[in-house]
């Protein structure tokens, strides 16, 4: 292992380092993003070690689910935007970062994708009984769909089921307008107005309407999660950000009467050969906004993270499961 003191050629004397801090080896803190020092405290029991046990490492997966704590005027709001792509990860990793789920107070569903929903089922067993709590949801959300692509098998996505979250007791809203949550402290965008021209939203996308299958490739229940940050702008979160990640910070401006936008974190779809291309017109209008916190995650793509970390400097944070935004 090598730091930054490491010769690249070790001679004669060359004194082994040692000096490092294995808290920050793999990902350290920068700017407001803190990781979890190891992972997490948390251990599981393991047979071949000679204590008889190791750590319990958080579980990262290809979904998204991020908890949201507000506060204003002495008080705080915890809410959960997405819920991840497995049963249990969402949960599980709760436990792993003594994050009591009893303290949730609503949760948004960025779009119907199962890879944001699915985390669900775990929170209904975790909490037991009755969940009365609020899913907020884009009418869109229910729709059977699958992908499409051409020369490959029709690939259905997963969908939830409108039957399971009422019978856990969900206080399902239905909306495809904007909402304010906790006194107005949380803005749900609801539909993303498509103004780019460019950002196509999800072109493989079918939808069974009625009798057959159709073209929906526009995800109109791709909604996005907005706080007013005091002194600072706007943090917009997104989930895959099907509705263009412009689109949806250029809308989340309009609703607040063009406040900065000071931090826009979640996916950004830019991945594979056909948002690739898009990659150098979204940065160049994102970069337009001069966000001071870039945190793509989820089904950004490698190419366009490596291009936004070249691109917007300092401003860029990488995302890891179990970090903390204290913004």
């Amino acid at each position: 292992m090598c730091t930054g003191q490491t010769p690249a050629a070790h001679t004669s004397g060359s004194q082994v380092l040692h000096d490092f801090d294995p808290g920050d080896v793999f990902m350290p803190d920068q700017g407001p993003a803190r990781r979890p020092p190891g992972g997490t405290r948390a251990r599981r029991p393991v047979g071949i070690m000679e204590g008889g046990d190791a750590p319990d490492p958080l579980l990262a997966e290809h979904g998204f689910s991020v908890l949201v704590t507000v506060a204003k005027n002495g008080s705080a709001h915890h809410l959960l935007f997405d819920t991840g792509t497995s049963p249990d990860g969402v949960v599980e990793n709760m436990r792993r970062l003594e994050v009591d789920p009893t303290s949730i107070e609503a949760i948004i569903c960025s779009h119907g994708h199962f890879d944001h929903t699915t985390g669900l089922d775990g929170l209904i067993r975790r909490l037991g009984g009755t969940v009365k709590l609020p899913v907020l949801i884009h009418p869109h959300f229910w729709r059977r769909r699958r992908v499409a692509l051409p020369g490959q098998d029709h690939q259905e996505i997963p969908t939830t089921s409108r039957k399971a979250l009422a019978g856990a007791g969900f206080d399902v809203v239905e909306e495809a307008h904007p909402s304010f949550l906790f006194q107005r402290s949380v803005l749900v965008t609801g539909e993303v107005p498509r103004t780019t021209g460019y950002e196509p939203g999800f072109p493989p996308q079918q939808a069974w309407l009625g009798r057959r299958w159709e073209p929906d490739p526009l995800v109109l229940d791709d909604q996005a999660l907005i706080v007013d940050i005091k002194d600072k702008g706007l943090l917009v979160i997104t989930g895959c950000g099907h509705a263009g990640v412009v689109n949806i910070c250029r809308y989340a401006q309009r609703l607040t009467r063009d406040r900065p936008v000071y931090a826009v974190l979640g996916g950004f779809h830019l991945n594979g050969p056909l948002f690739e291309p898009l990659i150098p017109h979204v940065l160049d209008d994102l970069a337009a906004l001069s966000p001071s916190v870039v945190v793509p995650a989820h089904c950004t793509g490698w190419r366009a993270q490596h291009a936004m970390g070249a691109r917007f400097g300092e401003a860029f944070v990488p995302n890891t499961v179990g970090t903390r935004f204290l913004l």
